[in-house]
């Protein structure tokens, strides 16, 4: 589920190129909800999808901004409907992405950058295959041990609980087409800015391409006629 984001005026960005979703995956403690609130602050063609949950909303959350809250029934009527990109039960309360929410943004000429769990990943690029995935790694396993400890006053069920999600998620490393390391978080957003970047000029994600080649084919062939 795409991380809340503070709510910004619709940047005015340039839809000559396709846009595409950006799916950031990553063990808990590893920044990527660091590295997507970055590129949100820094790309004005990057939005974000609201999150539809059926938690209650906390002091500060409003409606349509932080999440779409739903009720139980409405959440699960809506995953009948295959209303969701993706979905899943966290703590007792269900999330998940809109379909609606990301077209929304895409639509609205930016990509849509994605903050979502390796079981979210795989059902969201089902639904929408052009997304492109980046998995974020720690510099190494005794940092990352260290994040999911916590400051040391979860319980040890809580970490037991913690580490073996974070061992499940990185067995789905090799189904992403990046991997990032997050050693230094600047550096880190910039490489997956460099991503975004590198993607946006793949040859079958431009609409114009084609256009361009054929007129610049049609220049250089009436040269090439009147010179014979």
């Amino acid at each position: 589920m795409t991380a809340p984001a503070p709510h910004r005026t619709t940047p005015q960005v340039s839809t000559s190129v396709a846009r595409f979703p950006i799916v950031i995956s990553a063990p808990s403690g590893t920044g990527k909800t660091t590295i997507t609130r970055r590129l949100l602050e820094l790309r004005p063609d990057v939005g974000y999808s609201v999150s539809a949950t059926t938690r209650l909303p906390r002091l500060g959350e409003a409606d349509g901004v932080s999440y779409h809250f739903m009720t139980v029934q409405t959440f699960a009527a809506a995953v009948s409907d295959g209303a969701f990109a993706e979905y899943a039960t966290v703590h007792g309360n269900m999330y998940g992405t809109l379909r609606r929410e990301v077209k929304r943004v895409l639509d609205s000429g930016r990509h849509v950058v994605m903050d979502i769990d390796v079981q979210g990943a795989a059902q969201f690029a089902t639904a929408f295959p052009d997304a492109v995935r980046i998995f974020v790694l720690p510099p190494s396993g005794e940092t990352l041990l260290n994040r999911l400890r916590g400051r040391g006053t979860e319980d040890a069920a809580t970490v037991a609980r913690r580490l073996r999600d974070a061992l499940s998620e990185l067995q789905e490393v090799e189904r992403y087409e990046y991997v990032v390391v997050n050693d230094d978080l600047e550096r880190a957003v910039a490489e997956v800015s460099s991503i975004i970047d590198a993607e946006s000029a793949r040859r079958e994600r431009s609409g114009t391409l084609s256009g361009l080649v054929s007129s610049i084919v049609e220049v250089l062939t009436n040269e090439l006629h009147h010179l014979f």
